[in-house]
């Protein structure tokens, strides 16, 4: 029997590898078929946090506040940098951090009471600085909409970043707050190959809906700029300039790339669906990599985990901004502002929505 995980539809990851924090292992009997492991179902659980804004100090991010109403993401990007987060809540960065889905559901109500507070200082929030919140759930339960109602509500800029068309529900809130300079939209377009998606970033949007919400949002007045994210080396970078010119037809007024990142276990991963996927080419991706990344497969500085060094890294950003020029927005980037800032003259409290789960 081949040791050799088999792939789960809708799935990135094909098992849950070890979790770096805990001694205890699970491992295979002798006889394991992998094609008759049943689909895992997704399961979501209640995060009591007591808090919804989270603060960095990183000097290559460009937002310093965030809030993430989701842990987990169901859109199983297997290359997701996020990944090794649920191994902080005893999960596995592997499966269970596309199928163990934990939701803030109080993150409206916390967030209006922090706006609130005087200790805020009026800035810019960044929605899904770590995990994607337009993923599948939030059409049923709507957290990433009512936080979007406190950030309207107080006049609050807010840059999203996301691969899901989902975010074009949310136009009016979105055209509310562009009317106080107080709103931006990236959509991260990985490939524009409609048959990689899929294997890739299984429950994610498909390009062509992606450049579809680019389109939506710009009609609607909001200031939209495409990500080319991740651009792996040896497999999509060869498209970076025909994504810009493609999300730049269909109206992103800026772009961003940020080279492949694979922290802690993601590595693996990474390396265990390349075999299942791409075979052929799994060590020339895995080299380039190492190439970027001074012989490792993740560089975890300040400086250089977002772009990589050496030839190929400068290689990388030469062909986006020659792409950018090309598609006339060099050096453009969201202008957002918080001096709309205000707080409500009635500001309730809230009460705690409930979901069954």
């Amino acid at each position: 029997m081949s040791d050799q995980l088999a792939s789960h539809r809708g799935r990135g990851a094909a098992g849950n590898p070890a979790n770096r924090f805990q001694a205890l292992q699970l491992q295979r009997d002798s006889n394991w078929d992998p094609s008759e492991d049943p689909a895992p179902a997704t399961h979501f659980f209640r995060d009591t946090t007591g808090s919804i804004i989270n603060y960095n100090d990183s000097p290559d991010l460009g937002f310093q506040a965030s809030i993430n109403p989701y842990r987990g993401c169901e859109h199983g990007c297997i290359y997701c940098y996020a990944r090794p987060t649920h191994e902080y809540l005893g999960f596995s960065a592997g499966l269970d951090f596309e199928t163990k889905i934990m939701v803030k559901e109080n993150a409206p109500a916390l967030l209006r009471q922090e706006l609130a507070s005087a200790k805020w200082k009026p800035q810019v929030i960044a929605l899904s600085g770590v995990t994607d919140c337009y993923q599948p759930v939030e059409r049923k339960l709507k957290l990433t909409r009512r936080c979007l109602e406190v950030l309207a509500e107080f006049r609050n800029p807010v840059v999203i970043v996301t691969k899901n068309h989902l975010v074009t529900r949310d136009v009016d809130l979105l055209q509310e707050l562009a009317g106080h300079q107080a709103a931006a939209v990236f959509l991260s377009v990985t490939t524009l190959d409609s048959a990689l998606t899929p294997r890739l970033e299984p429950r994610a949007s498909l390009p062509k809906h992606r450049l579809a919400a680019i389109e939506t949002l710009r009609q609607a007045g909001i200031q939209v700029g495409v990500l080319v994210a991740p651009v792996i080396p040896a497999l999509t970078d060869h498209e970076m300039p025909a994504i810009i010119a493609a999300a730049v037809s269909s109206g992103a007024q800026f772009a961003g790339y940020v080279a492949l990142r694979l922290p802690f276990g993601v590595g693996a991963l990474f390396e265990e669906w390349l075999a299942r996927h791409f075979p052929d080419r799994k060590e020339k991706v895995l080299n380039r990599v190492r190439a970027l990344r001074g012989g490792r497969l993740n560089d975890p500085n300040f400086g250089s985990r977002m772009r990589g060094e050496g030839i190929f890294a400068d290689q990388m950003e030469a062909l986006f901004e020659v792409a950018c020029r090309k598609a006339g927005v060099a050096e453009r980037r969201p202008q957002l502002s918080a001096a709309a800032f205000r707080i409500p003259s009635s500001v309730p409290t809230g009460q705690q929505q409930q979901f069954p789960f």
